[in-house]
Parts: structure tokens; sequence; C-alpha cells
């Protein structure tokens, strides 16, 4: 079966003009036919983005279903992360990540995890996230998503992915340790991996797509045409996949 996945820091929908606009990056989404889209950075009840549940009608826009986490609360304001489907889904898990509370003013960081039906009884496993900008935090962070309660669960099988907006690049520490778990879906495919922030000149490759089991990568878009380079700081990352029709029971470690 193939898939179209993406990934996309959306920064609140707040662009690098400025300019407030929800509608903007619905429409980035939707030029990039995405089945499967993991967004990082939404704000939901804001006041600062006018109080839109910016998950919920990047959804309707887009004629989706959203599954949201917020890994910050103020009240009722909440920031966090979604994944926006077409196709039927469920929620497996929605949590924190740690952090280091000893560094004051750090965001608090999170994952979400749903299961896809794509097709002929095969399920993928998604789990979306935003890492934090501490290299230390990171590292945390990554090791948690490694650990029992995320990407080693019996629950967690391939065919598998694991993408957003690590805030660490291949050199780092933090990508080093997912990537001897799950192999990075632009390593050794179709083209030159390619980076995505900022996205006026991108040359930082730290949002990624992480791959388990058997998958094929057909294709790796960043589209950079002129709407795409405005909405938002980071430029979508899309991956159209071929998973193999027979469900594989067997975890991520085992790429």
């Amino acid at each position: 079966m193939k898939l179209r996945l993406m990934t996309y820091n959306v920064h609140r929908c707040v662009g690098v003009d400025k300019k407030l606009d929800v509608e903007r990056v619905a429409e980035v989404i939707a030029a990039c036919r995405a089945d499967v889209v993991a967004l990082q950075e939404l704000d939901v009840g804001r006041k600062r983005t006018q109080g839109v549940d910016q998950a919920q009608r990047l959804a309707d826009l887009l004629r989706m279903r959203s599954h949201f986490h917020p890994a910050m609360k103020v009240e009722a304001e909440h920031y966090g992360d979604a994944i926006l489907t077409h196709l039927p889904e469920r929620l497996v898990k929605a949590g924190g990540l740690p952090g280091m509370p000893r560094l004051k003013g750090l965001e608090p960081r999170g994952a979400i995890w749903i299961a896809v039906d794509i097709g002929d009884g095969v399920e993928l496993q998604i789990i979306n996230t935003h890492l934090g900008l501490v290299p230390k935090e990171q590292q945390r962070q990554a090791a948690a998503l490694i650990g029992e309660e995320w990407m080693a669960s019996d629950a967690f099988t391939a065919p598998a992915v694991l993408l957003g907006d690590f805030n660490a690049s291949p050199f780092s520490k933090t990508y080093r340790m997912l990537s001897s778990v799950i192999r990075d879906g632009q390593v050794g495919g179709v083209r030159a991996p390619t980076a995505t922030f900022p996205s006026g000149f991108p040359f930082m490759r730290i949002d990624h797509v992480f791959l388990a089991g058997d998958i094929k990568v057909l294709s790796i878009e960043s589209p950079f045409d002129p709407r795409a380079r405005v909405a938002s700081d980071h430029l979508p990352l899309v991956l159209e996949l071929e998973v193999a029709a027979s469900p594989r029971r067997s975890g991520p470690a085992e790429p």
C-alpha cells in the first residue's frame, strides 16, 4: 500500500511575515496531498492566536480527523502537537517526555502515538514528537522514546514510524541514539537528504522521519514555493511510502 506522510512544524500558524494565518498553513498541507500529517507547535485556545483550536481548525479545513496532545497547559490555553489523517485510526497513547526541571524556561515536550489502518489488515504505528532545544534534554527525551513506554512497547510493532521536529541534526548524539534503533527514511534512498529549516534558506536537517519494518521510500519532497517559504519558519517534509501488504509482527529495533 502507498501512503504519503508529512511532518511539519507550523510555528503556531504564524508565518515568517508575522501573520497569523491558519488557512494558509492548511493550503500548504493540502498541496502536499498527505494521507497522514504530523504537526508540531499548535496553539489551542490561546489568546496570542485569537483563541482558535488550531488542530481542529486545520483538520476541518483538510477534512481529516485530529488527535492533539497538549505538551503545555496554562489553564484553558494549550500548546502541543497533533496527528491528522483521513484514514481509519485509533489513539494509542499521548503523554509528556522528561525535561530538565533545574533549567528554567524550557518548554514541556511530549509525544502522540496513533495506529492507522492502511488497508489489507495492516496497521501502521505512528509517533509524532517535538524534542527540546538543549542537547541533554533531547537525549533524555530520545531515551524515553526508545524505552518501554514508547518504542520498546510490545504494541509498537513494525511497520512503524517515528517523526517530528527533533531539533537535532544528523551530527548530534540525539540523532545517533534514535537512528541506532530505527532507520532514517531519508538515508540511502531516492534522493539526497533535504533540509527544512529555516524555511527561507533551509540548511538544517532537524525534521526527521524514521521508519521500521518493510517500508520502501518512493519519494521525498520539501515544497519550496513562495507560500511554503512564508507560512512557517519550517518547510514541510513529505515522504511517499510503500508499505508491504503482509503484516509483520516485529519491533522497530529490527528496521
